[in-house]
């Protein structure tokens, strides 16, 4: 599928036959993202916490999109998650364009202190996954600072090449499960934290998994996030590209830049030719 692919699907949120939400699904390049604002989301992870139902959310940036387009593999690994959202101003406006428009922009940063909270109201337990040794501590610690009652069941700084090697993955699974968390936050990148989260699933299938990327050290106070203005016009990848140039410019400059302006090319093809049919 070309980066520029991108289809609606009509429809307002409503339960399945087995009381699972279906939200409206937009698709972006070889990615399903949903139309659902961060409450409803919510809303939704705390009714099936409590019927005894998890699930996973990938906060679907372009990065991401890129990559699912390019590999079916990735495309099938986000496609598992029961929550697909718009973390990225450009997957929101290429939605828009082709497709009925999401309501909103969800980040991993945002979820990771939103369902932090939600947990806390649910007497819920988090678990924290990654970052640089001290990170994942100091993210629990703010996080329970800021959400009273908010049970911090573990946190794992996982060592450097650990997925490269089934022991290494199995070692950190069973830490988590040991654990046995209801909310577990995977900042590992992606796909290592989707793929990690899969393995999660089997062991621990009540709970809720969110691969939140930098979200972790973020929570951490490690680095802040772009102003608002900033991030309402698309750009706080500038933003996050000043404060990292050396980590972020090939990934943002040469790979998801263009990526990003295909996308939106295609979208608006798409959006003129339906016109054109009507």
């Amino acid at each position: 599928m070309t980066p520029g692919k991108t289809r609606g699907q009509n429809g307002s949120a409503k339960p399945t036959g087995g009381g699972r939400v279906r939200f409206t699904r937009v698709r972006v390049g070889a990615v399903d993202v949903m139309a659902v604002s961060e409450a409803e989301l919510l809303d939704h992870v705390a009714a099936e916490w409590r019927r005894g139902r998890g699930g996973a959310i990938v906060t679907a940036n372009v990065d991401i999109v890129r990559a699912a387009t390019r590999d079916p593999g990735l495309a099938d690994l986000v496609a598992r998650s029961e929550i697909v959202v718009a973390d990225g101003m450009p997957v929101v406006w290429a939605a828009g364009l082709a497709g009925p428009a999401l309501p909103c922009r969800i980040t991993g940063a945002s979820l990771v202190h939103s369902l932090a909270g939600r947990a806390a109201r649910e007497n819920r337990s988090v678990y924290l996954l990654g970052g640089e040794p001290g990170v994942p501590e100091a993210a629990a610690r703010a996080l329970a600072g800021h959400c009273p009652g908010l049970r911090v069941a573990g946190t794992c700084s996982p060592p450097f090449g650990f997925d490269s090697s089934p022991e290494g993955v199995r070692e950190v699974v069973a830490e988590v499960v040991a654990a046995a968390p209801d909310l577990v936050l995977a900042g590992l990148g992606f796909p290592k934290q989707e793929r990690i989260i899969a393995a999660l699933r089997t062991e621990l299938p009540d709970a809720w998994y969110l691969g939140c990327g930098a979200g972790i050290p973020m929570a951490a106070g490690r680095f802040r996030r772009a102003p608002g203005p900033v991030q309402r016009v698309g750009a706080e990848w500038l933003y996050r590209l000043a404060l990292e140039p050396r980590r972020l410019a090939r990934r943002y400059l040469r790979d998801d830049a263009p990526f990003a302006v295909a996308l939106l090319l295609g979208a608006l093809r798409t959006r003129l030719t339906s016109r054109h049919r009507a």
